[in-house]
């Protein structure tokens, strides 16, 4: 064989998705050459069939099938021209960029407490006053405390609290100058520093015995 006759991949057409290869890439390309359109689609069918067989439990899946027809356009550059049962993907629908998702920002000033402090305080404001409703604003108070500490790491006022619960449900729950007070920070603290207290015995216990350097 003559050095000359040589042909290296950098010289051959890119391949568009290289996990099916340059053989199936040739199929695809004489399957855009082929002017009868029946038999156009019969060889459309074949080439699916075996991309479906690289993953053979995947292949008769409908979202699976979906994706196979997607890449023949693909790979064909959006010139092959055959009747797919799936909606025809084009090169101006894959270039769309994705709509921007909404990420929650209900009081971002506040970040320390979650959302889902925000929603529990919304399910605080559409009940009716009483033992019921009471019980709640402590609860959630209570919760909140905790997460200003564990963000703070340090003691936070009763009243600190109050007017962020104040500001938090746009004025509607007021525990400013109440006789109740809340958990004291030690107690809220106290499950975190027996998880932190047992993982060092435990790591401490592993480490027993062994040969420091």
């Amino acid at each position: 064989m003559e050095i000359n006759n040589l042909e290296y991949n950098t010289e051959r057409e890119k391949l568009i998705i290289p996990e099916y290869g340059r053989h199936l890439q040739k199929m695809i390309n004489h399957a855009v050459a082929i002017e009868d359109r029946n038999e156009r689609n019969k060889v459309a069918k074949s080439i699916i069939a075996v991309m479906g067989n690289l993953q053979p439990h995947l292949r008769d899946v409908p979202e699976f099938q979906h994706k196979l027809w997607d890449q023949l356009f693909i790979i064909s550059d959006f010139k092959l021209d055959v009747d797919t049962p799936f909606q025809v993907l084009t090169k101006e629908k894959l270039q769309e960029r994705p709509d921007p998702l909404d990420y929650p920002q209900n009081f971002p000033k506040y970040r320390f407490y979650g959302n889902n402090i925000k929603r529990m305080i919304d399910v605080a404001n559409s009940w009716e006053d009483g033992e019921l409703k009471t019980a709640l604003t402590f609860t959630i108070a209570n919760h909140m405390k905790k997460c200003y500490l564990n963000w703070n790491k340090d003691t936070v006022e009763d009243s600190v609290i109050f007017d962020h619960l104040f500001e938090l449900s746009d004025g509607k729950i007021n525990l400013k100058g109440s006789s109740e007070d809340l958990t004291d920070s030690s107690n809220l603290m106290r499950g975190k520093k027996k998880k932190h207290s047992g993982s060092t015995s435990k790591k401490n216990y592993r480490n027993r015995g062994k040969k420091r350097y």
